[in-house]
């Protein structure tokens, strides 16, 4: 059997030898005849073989270039995370503690860096911030306020009802002297099964958009005493609820310029933030802004007048324009002893010429009163009177003054204010009133060395109008003090009465006709003169992704509303076909 395997395994080898040596003698042949012998007739059919060459080369290229377009179809540039946004603010930064905040620069930090209960949304209206609910009682005296749930500070720690107990009394505190006191006045809170109960001591509508004060972390500042808060080492390096936590401060030169660092806040309950980092630059003047605009050494600034657009020289920033809730009037201070004359206000508000105020402003909107028309549904304001100078000149002698007495007007060096301060001057002078000059930098010593102790004659500035249509700030007889914000120390009863008419209640009738009464006082006694709704402009780089076109600002630092959102770096995604 072994041996019959083996001879027929010898003659199958055999076969395959014979066929191989048989097809190789084949292929030789078939080459020689078909490729050897006919090479030397290529010349003749050169032009056909270079024809089909060039077609074969295009249906190739066809092939790749439409691979390539179908692709670039489906992808879209995306943003992405990553990256640094630098933002150049004026003013000195002194402080990172909230309360404290004067400067632009330290509002933007405390916007950036600590959240509120309320706070303004998308609209323009005052919506929820670390606050899950607010709701009110049918007077609007008692307001209770869930927090939302699982909250934490930068440093890992809970956010709780007691940080917001212990800000409350930080804020009431004799000792601490913030802006947010006025609205926390005579209120009471306590906790109660889990939810923050706050007792007005007089019913106020609004009083949602007093929650828009910043919190504190108690398991922090509770051993810090209010008289020195500002010296804790908190105001230095603080932890944060925002959208960014601190990282590091660089101080450049000794101007006062400073660099403040700041990282992501992974705790944050909007969701952390696209970018890697967030770069506050503290500059002291417009000047140095513009130039570091100039050079790309900032991403964006909202310190600069539309007027300052011819000096922007790079083409990567452009201007973008939003309408803010804040207005610049003339304050009159009715205990001067020239301004507390009726009869002399009533004559300039003749006899200053609008007009020509408001020339240099372009395109700010006008403001006659101390309400915004979208604060109210008012169709019947009380009406100015017509400008005549001759007739405040008339009213001026009436009055009589002094001779040789002097007018001061005190303003900010910044912006539009040094213009308008040097063209009231000269419409003044003109009246026969003269009038001299106090302009000095924004800020703390601005803020106690005029502001507070009422330190002018007149005062040309701006103010925030706020989200709501509260008056009570501003021209309450309770708020003449050097903590109020009675800049013109004005006090009348009916005006008095109507303001906490109007905020106690949640008849839009009722308080529509309390503003009706307030504003035919207002415009009878004078106590300032409204010029113009101010504009923000913010000029950015356009490769970056900043605040929505449909965000509707209160406030400057409103446009942080969407912050988590902002990004720098782009990416390449395909979308779905």
């Amino acid at each position: 059997m072994r041996q019959k395997i083996k001879k027929s395994g010898r003659k199958l080898a055999r076969r395959v030898s014979r066929f191989s040596k048989k097809a190789g003698a084949e292929s030789k042949e078939h080459i020689r005849e078909n490729f050897l012998e006919r090479i030397s007739h290529i010349k003749d059919i050169r032009l056909l073989i270079l024809e089909w060459s060039l077609l074969v080369i295009v249906i190739i290229m066809l092939s790749v270039t439409q691979s390539f377009l179908y692709s670039e179809s489906y992808a879209t540039a995306a943003y992405a995370k990553g990256g640094t946004y630098s933002e150049a603010t004026l003013g000195r930064v002194n402080s990172l503690n909230p309360l404290f905040a004067s400067t632009d620069s330290e509002k933007v930090l405390s916007k950036l860096m600590f959240s509120t209960l309320s706070a303004v949304d998308y609209s323009g209206h005052i919506g929820l911030g670390l606050a899950e609910s607010i709701k009110t009682d049918e007077t609007g005296s008692v307001w209770t306020v869930k927090l939302r749930d699982n909250m934490k500070w930068s440093d890992g720690e809970p956010i709780t009802n007691k940080d917001v107990i212990f800000t409350v009394g930080l804020i009431q505190s004799p000792s601490v002297t913030s802006s947010y006191s006025t609205n926390l006045s005579g209120v009471r809170v306590e906790e109660e099964n889990g939810e923050l109960i706050f007792i007005l001591a007089t019913p106020y509508a609004n009083f949602s958009s007093a929650l828009e004060f910043p919190i504190l972390p108690e398991h922090v500042l509770s051993d810090a005493n209010p008289s020195r808060l500002l010296e804790h080492s908190f105001s230095n390096s603080p932890v944060t609820s925002g959208a960014f936590s601190y990282k590091a401060t660089q101080t450049v030169g000794n101007t006062g310029e400073k660099v403040i660092y700041l990282s992501p806040n992974t705790a944050y309950y909007k969701g952390e933030p696209m970018v890697d980092s967030f770069a506050v630059h503290a500059y002291m003047t417009t000047d140095d802004i513009i130039a570091a605009i100039n050079s790309g050494s900032v991403t964006a600034t909202a310190e600069l007048l539309p007027t300052d657009a011819d000096k922007i020289t790079t083409a990567n920033i452009y201007e973008k324009q939003t309408a803010l809730n804040s207005g610049i009037f003339i304050f009159f201070n009715m205990n001067s002893p020239v301004m507390s004359n009726k009869l002399i206000r009533q004559a300039l508000q003749q006899g200053i010429d609008m007009r020509s105020l408001r020339a240099p402003l372009g395109d700010e909107t006008a403001l006659d009163y101390p309400l915004l028309p979208n604060q109210t549904d008012l169709d019947d304001y009380p009406s100015l009177p017509d400008y005549d100078p001759d007739a405040a000149k008339e009213k001026i002698g009436q009055a009589g003054i002094e001779q040789g007495q002097k007018v001061m007007i005190a303003t900010i060096n910044t912006g539009y204010f040094p213009a308008l301060a040097e063209n009231l001057k000269f419409q003044l002078e003109n009246l026969g009133i003269e009038a001299e000059i106090n302009m000095m930098s924004p800020g703390q010593d601005f803020l106690m060395n005029v502001i507070r102790p009422r330190n002018y004659d007149i005062l040309l500035y701006e103010i925030e109008l706020g989200s709501d249509s509260d008056l009570f700030a501003y021209y309450h007889s309770s708020q003449v003090s050097e903590n109020g914000l009675n800049l013109s120390n004005y006090r009348n009863t009916i005006v008095s009465d109507a303001i906490l008419a109007s905020r106690g209640t949640m008849n839009e009738n009722i308080r529509n006709a309390k503003y009706r009464t307030f504003l035919k006082n207002w415009v009878e006694d004078v106590p300032a003169i409204g010029i113009c709704q101010v504009n923000l402009s913010y000029f950015v780089n356009k490769n970056v992704r900043t605040f929505s076109e449909d965000v509707r600002l209160v406030s400057p630092a409103d446009r942080f509303v969407d912050v988590q959102y902002w990004a720098t770096e782009k990416t390449t995604k395909n979308r779905t076909p």
